[in-house]
């Protein structure tokens, strides 16, 4: 045996046994693992980062405590017997340790056994919004699934009965597009040649491309849910069960068919429902319009203008705001243009013109309503055409408030086939319809843009379509009708599915009116019931999209989608919903028994109309496949035709998470399903997710190259560490910022921590074989320490408890994160010797029963955050000895706090001495000495002051001599001031200079003193006097020569570094013996060979040793002392500044 350089005690034992290692004190808050023990010239030996710095770690005192663990070790008996618990590897694989907990979950089927040990208990329903299954998981999944696996976790092991059935998202234009792709085709007159069942069939196939994937990566992440018998939009179940939601909605007058203004995607051919175009904004820098429309008679001209000039040849009026003033102005280039006044010099201030002459000259101001029918001559004869087949007066002035003085010319263009706004003033003026672009997206031929495209894309572009933007700008200036085209930018929606811009475009839709006042009103009503985390969101985004709530569309002209249960007759125009299957049988003669509720087989069964007998077809719609996902609370059971029991039982859900795009999302059609259904909201509880985005807080994207792959990620770092970040790391509904080296990090902190004190306990438990199950905990025998700790546990408890009940996770981490912190670097770091201590005397009992207790506790209650690693460590610490435990502690209880073993003052005076000791730290690292330098004397003024007891551990923490609590540390510190130059600045300017030099000259504690007491001091500056408050300067505590201080809390440690003889005598050999064990260990002597010391070529140092030899020869095993010169190994030190040659020479 011998200590290795740094001053730890090493045991090197023969081949085949078993490895014991004794580990000093490690600097405070450092974590005594990893590593543990390190291998070096056949020995094994102990990292010690502030060896000497604690005036009780004497190191015969550790030499004995080694010997102590040697002598209740038999090799051989220890070889033979085996371990109690198994053995724990320090290292941070865990990967590797994820495989296998996650394989015994499957092999013992956990999870289910999760839902049937809790089925007496109260039912706890959790939703899973479907992910489409042929889209690939990316990292923000990570997110939302770490989420929604854990608060079920939790809620089952406080007693829930937890049903979590998973689900897929099976239809819709992703499906579609795929399939598109894969078959070759474009757009929906290429998919009706090929062929709509074909087509479908193959949809039906595409929507599980990556349904393997999807399985294997919840595995991986610990998304506990019912793969096995999922939901499934595109189920005949399902779809029967949204068909009788929608004939109720049918029933209640609330499905409607209408023309109405909607966002449309030329390119999928299909409407946006208005939560979709909420996914897709893009910012887009555009050339708008400003266009002189000639006034009937008058060689005057309208200045109006557009953001669409592709909408002007379907243009059929102007519209200006009645209450705002217009005027008739001469302008600089020669027109004479009518526009608002207040934008007059905003739109012709550019006019070119000679200088000093003025852009215009105003003749005549209006109000608005007197411009109203005034008429001027059409912009292009298409439109003129079309208005008149209609017999509709067209172009004149229109009057209306939502025309604003912010932006254009006050005038707006009015095409109202391409605009809400427009089609709603339009329809007060009796307005024609005229819509010069066809579905595709493409100018009609009767206009002069024949065959060109509104929108663009930037594909479409490369392919060869013209811009209709551009050719009617050049159009426009050709006929010298061009104001302007001036760029502007602004945010403009893109389908969310195929990236095209959307028009605003006049169609034949299937509505449900959302904006009936009984149900809007019911819908605001419902979402006050719903505890939204955060509360912001409820109240603020989603409660604003309710109060601005639209109908809504929920048609699609497409094929792979649940069918629009509307049966129409061909020859009266009768219509009837279908809410079932048996209904249609009994309304059809020519239904098949095994019917298949998708296009085509819907679209070939007819009825007969109950009105005149002749024959209904149904309508060729499909609906919006957000109608799927809401519809899922009932429609997963197949309610009502099944089921009634389960769904009441399960409705509505307590807790459902998305990312924050579902507030127009899943969302919304959840709670607007359930409204117009039940009257009631779906969910109870939700929490909404930030997005992730890359370490820059940058949109993660594969084109940026910034995207990160989650199979990548779980690889390298596993599921419990990014789980721990996605906790940790920020509240859950701010975005989050993904990084390796930031999850690494959060892993080392808690995870690295917690496993390493785990292994700690294993490797001392098994050395002394301690069962826990063969011991009590007996509070009244215990420590201060294990006291403290039992209490911090309970507390820690409490608060873990009330913090997941309420949702609150990363308070919930954090506090996790901090317990687990002392419990390695306070409790054990300080208690190590009593698991070292010879025998098993009842303070070592205490010790390992403290330990034990708190390791499985903060395994439970950090179980629902990292379910893998606490696995590992309750089977191994628990199902080892207890063959009665639940096999997985995902099967056990949460556990229940100990009141009585909460003791507050106990707390708050060890948080006392842990500032102290933390102020002191920082005190000691700001000077020079040395942590193995003891220090004399160290003064802690504060509002309180400890025992012996405590104080005692102070001062071996920061290896001083003694300790003095005081009030006034002003004899050692002073206070310096300097001006704020923010504040005092703007006041007193030119005198700055000798408000500087006077604050220099005050005194510094009296001046603290008078600003504590009255807020402000004066000083005399210039003969002038100025009164200076806290905020006027900035204050910096000093420090008088040979003591340091440091302050936080409103404590003040004082460290005083003037440095006896004695104290530096005794720094010296502490750092004579580390060298002398760095050395032996240099050497390769074994752990018991004794050694010569010798000392040469510094008689100071050769002095001290000579004083200290007892000590000296104690710890390093030395026979004999010899200054002077040197044999055997020997090596050259700078010691403290000294240079001086040491030698070893083992003895034979």
């Amino acid at each position: 045996m011998r200590l290795s350089g740094d001053g730890n005690p090493i045991v090197r034992l023969k081949p085949g046994t078993h490895m014991i290692v004794c580990r000093n004190h490690s600097d405070f808050r450092i974590s005594m693992l990893p590593p543990l023990l390190y291998y070096g010239r056949g020995a094994f030996f102990v990292s010690n980062e502030s060896a000497g710095s604690h005036q009780a770690c004497l190191y015969d005192r550790f030499m004995t405590n080694a010997r102590n663990v040697l002598e209740n070790i038999s090799h051989k008996a220890r070889k033979e017997a085996a371990m109690i618990y198994q053995k724990v590897s320090a290292d941070m694989k865990f990967v590797d340790r994820e495989k296998e907990v996650e394989k015994f979950w499957k092999d013992n089927d956990i999870f289910q056994k999760s839902i049937d040990n809790r089925k007496e208990g109260p039912t706890y329903t959790f939703y899973d919004g479907p992910p489409t299954a042929n889209g690939k998981p990316h990292i923000g999944h990570v997110l939302t699934r770490v989420i929604k696996d854990m608060i079920p976790r939790y809620r089952t092991m406080k007693g829930y009965m937890v049903p979590r059935k998973a689900g897929w998202d099976t239809h819709g234009l992703p499906v579609e597009l795929e399939v598109e792709k894969m078959l070759g085709l474009d757009g929906k007159e290429q998919i009706e040649e090929y062929g709509i069942e074909p087509f479908i069939k193959h949809c039906k196939e595409s929507v599980w491309k990556y349904k393997g994937m999807w399985e294997d990566f919840s595995s991986t992440v610990g998304f506990w849910a019912d793969m096995d018998n999922p939901y499934v939009t595109y189920d005949n179940n399902f779809i029967e069960s949204e068909w009788w939601a929608l004939k109720q909605i049918w029933d209640k007058g609330l499905l409607y068919k209408g023309f109405k203004i909607v966002p449309y995607c030329p390119r999928c051919g299909t409407p946006l429902s208005s939560h979709e175009v909420a996914q897709g904004y893009k910012t887009l820098k555009e050339r708008t319009a400003v266009v002189r429309f000639k006034i009937v008679g008058e060689d005057a001209y309208f200045l109006a203008w557009t953001t669409t000039p592709w909408t002007l040849c379907s243009n059929i009026a102007l519209c200006v705001n009645p209450d705002e003033t217009y005027a008739r102005v001469k302008a600089a280039d020669g027109f004479t243009y009518i526009m608002a006044k207040a934008l007059l010099d905003k739109v012709l201030g550019g006019i070119e013109r000679e200088e000093g002459t003025p852009a215009y000259e105003i003749i005549e101001e209006y109000k608005g309503k007197d411009l109203e029918y005034k008429e001027y001559e059409p912009l292009y004869q298409c439109a003129k055409d079309a208005a008149d087949k209609q017999h509709k007066k067209a172009f004149f002035v229109y009057c209306d408030n939502y025309v604003t003085m912010e932006d254009g010319t006050g005038i707006v263009h009015i095409a109202p086939a391409f605009g809400e706004d427009d089609a709603r003033v339009g329809r007060k003026y009796d307005a024609p319809f005229v819509q010069m672009v066809d579905e595709a997206g493409v100018m009609k031929p009767e206009t002069p843009f024949a065959g060109m495209r509104a929108k663009p894309t930037k594909k479409e572009m490369e392919a060869g379509a013209i811009n209709c933007d551009v050719e009617v700008l050049k159009e426009l200036e050709g006929r010298g009708i061009l104001f302007s085209a001036p760029k502007v930018e602004h945010e403009y929606p893109h389908c969310w599915r195929c990236d095209t811009p959307l028009i605003y475009y006049a169609r034949e839709s299937w509505f449900i009116k959302m904006t009936d006042p009984e149900v809007k009103a019911n819908l605001i009503a419902n979402n006050k019931t719903i505890n939204w985390i955060p509360e912001t969101i409820g109240t603020g985004r989603f409660g604003a999209w309710l109060e601005n709530v639209q109908d809504w569309g929920i048609s699609r002209n497409r094929y792979w989608g649940t069918p629009l249960n509307i049966w129409q007759c061909e020859d009266c125009g009768e219509m009837m919903s279908i809410g079932s299957i048996e209904e249609l049988k009994e309304k059809s003669d020519n239904c098949p028994d095994n019917i298949e509720l998708h296009r085509p087989y819907v679209d070939a069964v007819t009825c007969k109309c109950p009105k005149c007998q002749g024959t209904m077809k149904r309508v060729p719609e499909v609906i919006d496949c957000w109608f799927d996902s809401g519809s899922m609370p009932f429609a997963q059971h197949h309610y009502p035709f099944e089921n009634k029991e389960l769904f009441e039982q399960q409705f509505p859900a307590k807790f459902i998470s998305e990312a924050v795009d579902q507030t127009r999302g899943w969302f919304y059609s959840l709670l607007a399903i359930s409204t117009l259904l039940f009257n009631k909201a779906p969910y109870e509880n939700v929490i909404v997710l930030g997005h992730v985005q890359d370490a820059d807080g940058q949109k993660m994207s594969k084109s940026k190259g910034n995207a990160v792959d989650p199979f990548d990620a779980l690889q390298k770092h596993g599921a419990d560490a990014i789980r721990w970040y996605f906790y940790e790391n920020s509240a859950p509904w701010v975005p989050n910022r993904f990084k390796d080296e930031w999850v690494s990090e959060g892993q080392r902190k808690f995870m690295g921590t917690f496993w390493n004190t785990y292994a700690f306990f294993v490797l001392y438990a098994n050395i002394d074989n301690f069962d826990a199950t063969k011991y009590q905990l007996e509070y009244d025998k215990l420590s201060v320490m294990d006291k403290w700790l039992l209490s911090k546990l309970n507390s820690l408890v409490k608060f873990v408890d009330t913090n997941l009940e309420n949702y609150k996770i990363t308070e919930t981490a954090r506090a996790l994160e901090d317990f687990t912190d002392e419990l390695s670097n306070w409790y054990v770091r300080r208690s190590r010797e009593r698991f070292w201590a010879k025998g098993m005397e009842q303070d070592k009992i205490n010790a390992y029963m403290t330990l034990y207790t708190t390791l499985v506790t903060l395994a439970k209650i950090s179980a629902p955050m990292v379910p893998f690693m606490t696995e590992s460590i309750y089977r191994n610490l628990v199902c080892s000895i207890d063959k009665n435990a639940p096999i997985s502690i995902h099967l056990c209880d949460f556990p229940k706090v100990n009141e009585q073993f909460i003791d507050k003052k106990l707390e708050e005076t060890m948080d006392d001495v842990l500032d102290a000791v933390v102020i002191g730290r920082a005190c000691r690292n700001s000077t020079n000495i040395k942590n193995r330098q003891p220090i004399g004397k160290m003064f802690i003024k504060a509002d309180w002051k400890l025992d012996e007891f405590y104080t005692a551990i102070i001062a071996d923490e920061l290896n001083v001599k003694e300790v003095e609590y005081t009030d006034d540390v002003r004899a050692f510190t002073s206070y310096s001031f300097k001006p704020q130059m923010k504040t005092l600045g703007p006041k007193y300017g030119k005198l700055l200079n000798a408000i500087r030099t006077a604050l220099t000259e005050v005194d510094g504690n009296a001046t603290m003193d008078k600003l504590n007491e009255s807020g402000s001091f004066e000083l005399n500056v210039e003969g002038q006097a100025i009164e200076l408050s806290k905020d006027d300067v900035l204050i910096e505590m000093t420090q008088k020569e040979g003591f340091v201080a440091s302050s936080d809390k409103g404590i003040t440690v004082v460290l005083d570094t003037n440095l006896t003889p004695e104290l530096i005598e005794e720094g010296f050999v502490r750092e004579v013996i580390s060298k002398v064990q760095t050395m032996r260990k240099d050497a390769g002597f074994e752990v018991m060979d004794k050694i010569n010391l010798y000392v040469s070529g510094n008689d100071k140092i050769a002095d001290i040793v000579n004083r200290n030899a007892a000590q000296v020869k104690t710890v390093v095993l030395a026979q004999d002392i010899i200054t002077g010169k040197t044999a055997g190994f020997e090596k050259e030190w700078d010691i403290n500044g000294e240079k001086v040659t040491l030698a070893v020479e083992k003895l034979a």
